[in-house]
């Protein structure tokens, strides 16, 4: 059997300025203990550590065996280590509350007798408002600077994907209002009776956006501070799902670390006297692995067993984070 070529340890410290690292994959691949687990290895090495979930359905809390929701917390038992289940529910309201003022300003400047509630509402009640906060608390945490390595348990890949995208979809967006908006400014100035330009809170608030969207795109296409690993079991689905996504991060310039491949049976514990089920299963995931080295090849940076209890807790996730690393 073939075997790794750059182990995630040896990968972490080729490249010992990341800060950003993402975890992804199919749901229920083990992505959030997996997470957990280099965070908890990440801060034994001595660094400060932000793990941070944008799943919308959080499960870091039950991971940790604390409640981490809503706010940066401290991780009992991990000097270093902080961890945090995103809420959204904040910046929904307060997002809302900046679209209703930017609109009440926008309708006085065009002077159109439209009650803002009404865009308001229409703007966001779209499903993807959710994760466009989601994106923006993400993007304050990386901005803000205080830990070392943030480590992120991202939601199932379709999810991180828009996710991520949208810093490149934000720019876009911005660049053609900030066109658009230019050019009312210059009319509305043109048919005034007097020169004096007027001070314009939506473009300065555009202008602001850009500028901030622009860094967070500069972080997460930046190979020497971010990494997204994927992670996989021996199976079709799975490996199907992060190979379409692989391609897709590569063409939007978000750096690959690798790939993890969870939940394999030892096979020191089978041998002639195993259930049919059970060599059967070692058989299927020795096929996949074949597959697995074929479409990842230099990727792979490390296979983790399929332990005899559930990883929950320090003390497995700790287990589980050597495992990783070794």
């Amino acid at each position: 059997m073939k075997e790794i070529e750059i182990s995630m340890q040896a990968y972490i410290k080729e490249h010992d300025s990341l800060r950003y690292l993402f975890f992804g994959g199919k749901g229920g691949v083990g992505k959030t203990a997996m997470a957990g687990a280099t965070a908890i290895w990440l801060a034994k090495q001595g660094k400060r550590v932000m793990l941070a979930s944008t799943n919308p359905v959080h499960s870091l809390s039950g991971l940790l065996g604390q409640n981490v929701f809503g706010q940066p917390t401290a991780v009992n038992g991990v000097p270093n280590l902080w961890a945090y289940e995103i809420d959204t529910k904040d910046t929904i309201e307060r997002s809302k509350q900046e679209i209703r003022e930017k609109i009440q300003w926008f309708l006085k400047f065009a002077d159109i007798s439209t009650k803002a509630e009404d865009f308001v509402e229409s703007a966001t009640m779209n499903p993807a408002f959710e994760e466009s906060a989601m994106f923006e608390n993400m993007v304050d945490l990386m901005l803000g600077g205080e830990y070392d390595v943030y480590v992120f348990d991202t939601a199932p890949t379709a999810n991180a994907r828009r996710l991520l995208g949208m810093s490149q979809v934000y720019s876009l967006w911005v660049n053609k209002m900030l066109k658009s908006r230019e050019e009312a400014r210059s009319l509305r100035e043109l048919l005034s009776f007097t020169k004096k330009k007027e001070k314009d809170p939506l473009m300065e608030y555009l202008v602001a956006f850009r500028d901030r969207m622009g860094k967070a795109r500069e972080m997460l296409t930046d190979p020497s501070r971010t990494s997204f690993f994927f992670v996989t079991l021996p199976e079709a689905l799975p490996i199907a799902v992060i190979t379409r996504f692989i391609g897709w991060f590569h063409d939007f310039g978000i750096p690959v670390g690798g790939v993890i491949v969870n939940m394999l049976i030892d096979q020191k514990q089978v041998n002639a006297q195993s259930p049919d089920f059970v060599k059967n299963r070692v058989a299927m995931q020795d096929r996949y692995m074949v597959e697995i080295w074929e479409k990842f090849d230099n990727m792979v940076r490390a296979k983790l067993p399929l332990y005899e209890n559930e990883v929950r807790g320090i003390e497995s996730l700790t287990r589980m984070g050597d495992a990783l690393f070794a």
